[in-house]
Order: C-alpha cells, then structure tokens, then sequence
C-alpha cells in the first residue's frame, strides 16, 4: 500500500479530479504547545505508544510540551479525554494525549512511519482539482474540490475504489473522502489506521492473559463453525507469538490471513507486511505479503472460523472436528500453513496449556 508517485492516465483521472480551482484546505500550522494535566501527579514519559513499554521518565503536572507528530496507540482513559492517541516529545519518548491540554485545536501532523519526524499531507494530481467524495467511491457524490497543493488533514483511511493500483482514500473528515492515489507526503507516508478500527492491542499478563483475552472468542468460533476451540487458540498463539507482532497488534490480524486483492467480507484494509515462508521443500525466507487489517479482533475470529469450516479444501479437518490433534494435522496437509512442522507445533500449545478444556462450549 506504499504511496506511487506515478503519471496519471486520463481515465483515471477523471474519475476523481475536478475541473474548477477552489479553497484549499490549511497545510499543519506551527506544533501546538501543551500541558501535562495529572493534578496532584506526574505523567510517565514511555519508550513507545502504549503504557507497557518502558517507563523513561516523567513530567509533572503543568509541565509544557512541543510535540513532534502524532501516532496511534494503547487507548487510554486520562484526565483530559479518552483517546488512542500518544505523541512525540522526543527520540523514544512518548506521552499520551490523554493527559495533555491544548489551548487551540490539535493540529499535531502524523509521524513518519517508524520515526519521530512529522509529515503532512498535499494534494498532488497534476495540475487539477480533486474531487472530495462523499464516500470511499469514485460512484460517490462529489461535495467539493480542492486546488492541486491544498494541504490536507487526513484522519483514518478507507478501502474504497481501486484508482491505478491503490484502494485507500482518506478521510479528511464527515462525508469527505479523497483517493491516496492523488496525495502526497512531505516525508515519509505514515502508519495509518483505517476508519472506525479498534485502538492496537499491546499484550498483558503473560501467556494466561492472552488465552483469558481470547478465549470466548475462539469458543464463539466453535458454536458458529463447528472449529474446536481448542485449535483455534494455539494458532492464535503461534500466528501472533503470544499476541507481540505487529500484524496482530496494529490490524487485529490473529491469523495472518493475507489478501489476495480484497479484504474479504469481514476485514476493513490490506496492509503490507514482512513475512517468513516455507516451501514444501523445507527451505524457508523472508517475503513481502499483503495481510487484512480488521477493526476488531472478533472480526478476525470470525474470519478465521468461517474460511475452515466454509472452503472445501478443508473439509477432511472439519470431518475431524472432534479430535483436535486429527484436525491439526489435516489442516497442515491441506497446506494451510507453510511450516513443516505447524501441526506439531498446535499439538504442542494445546498439550502445554490445556487448551482442550475450551472445547466445552
């Protein structure tokens, strides 16, 4: 989903761009100054987005800051607001907005993907206006139009018609949709989320805690489809490593269901991710692979469970839903995964944790 900076063509561009120059949109004004709000306290300063990474230092009450750039984190309920966004006041320091007064408006840019440095957005079609559309949809009403140039504040992107190669358009705000195709970045393009998706899910309380968070879900899976429960939470914990990568923490994706050009019926987006895969010869590297982001982690449970139990290239696991380590090993000869030695591995976490137990639904 990398940005293209290419040359148009004129089909596609007319299915977006405008004729008419109008009013653009103010590019990010100078960052903002806050203020550490914990009456009576201090603000821990933490290493990364989310209140489980290192605590680096703190900031007491009144205490004003200049952020960098803007990210998407732990959700957090502070003083000031509910929200999952933290920013940066620094190399690998980071405070959340939750605690954190604005005397104006937080006009904070995103940050460039994987740095501290901020990065703000443009129209960039070549010389005519951009559509702004309703919805994600070239079909969309049109509602306005904004110059070649026009700074633009981007909220969450969306998947949406395909414009020469791309399905993300942004939102700039209610019922107002551009495709990415026609924006450009002044650094790097940033990790967005897409619209209406849950804050990421930072891993809590060891290996128990992650099968306590996952467990209703994988038995809601086994009611509806009939996949052991079992089976479903130790590829939960193989696929995501306890829960620790970044597919599964950013996206929700417990496990790693790719997109082959859509994202489904239950994923809002594709994004793209390094991978390591096997051959059935046993060799195995790193790739590049494109994986669904959902907006919640039940709707990747509900993913998972209807493609086992719904494609007929698993319906020798299914004819053994009943003994767990049966159905392990036929999905792996159904080539589910690429691991020579995935269902031994399943068969491994169900022993270890007792994941039968689940099963009872």
């Amino acid at each position: 989903m990398a940005q293209r900076m290419m040359t148009v063509t004129i089909a596609s561009l007319a299915l977006v761009l405008g004729l008419g120059a109008v009013a653009a949109e103010p590019a990010h004004a100078a960052q903002p100054v806050g203020a550490v709000n914990v009456p009576g306290g201090h603000l821990n300063v933490r290493s990364g987005p989310s209140a489980t990474h290192e605590d680096v230092g703190d900031l007491d009450h009144g205490t004003r800051v200049e952020p960098s750039c803007k990210v998407r984190g732990e959700m957090v309920d502070g003083a000031s607001r509910r929200t999952s966004t933290w920013v940066a006041i620094g190399k690998d320091r980071w405070l959340s907005n939750a605690y954190l007064d604005w005397s104006t408006k937080f006009p904070v840019a995103w940050c460039e993907a994987g740095k501290t440095s901020a990065t703000s957005a443009k129209v960039s079609a070549g010389g005519a206006s951009l559509n702004v559309r309703e919805r994600a949809s070239t079909g969309s009403s049109v509602v306005d139009r904004l110059e070649d140039g026009s700074g633009v504040t981007v909220s969450c992107q969306v998947w949406g018609t395909r414009i020469e190669g791309d399905n993300a358009w942004y939102r700039l705000g209610k019922g107002r949709h551009v495709s990415g195709r026609y924006v450009s970045w002044s650094g790097g393009r940033p990790w967005l989320p897409w619209c209406g998706q849950d804050a990421p899910t930072f891993p809590r309380g060891g290996h128990q805690g992650f099968i306590d968070r996952h467990s209703a879900a994988a038995q809601e899976s086994q009611r509806r489809t009939g996949v052991p429960a079992s089976v479903t939470l130790a590829q939960a914990v193989l696929e995501t490593g306890w829960g620790e990568s970044a597919l599964a923490v950013e996206d929700h994706n417990i496990f790693g269901m790719k997109c082959f050009g859509s994202p489904g019926d239950f994923a809002v987006g594709c994004r793209d991710y390094g991978t390591f895969e096997c051959t059935p010869s046993g060799s195995c590297e790193n790739q590049d692979a494109t994986f669904r982001a959902y907006r919640s982690i039940a709707d990747s449970y509900r993913d998972h469970g209807e493609l086992l139990s719904g494609w007929s290239r698993y319906a020798q696991a299914m004819a053994h839903r009943g003994d767990p380590k049966r159905f392990a090993r036929e999905l792996q000869k159904a080539g589910y995964a690429t691991d020579p030695k995935y269902a031994d591995k399943l068969i491994g976490i169900m022993g270890d944790w007792n994941l039968y137990a689940y099963n009872k639904v």
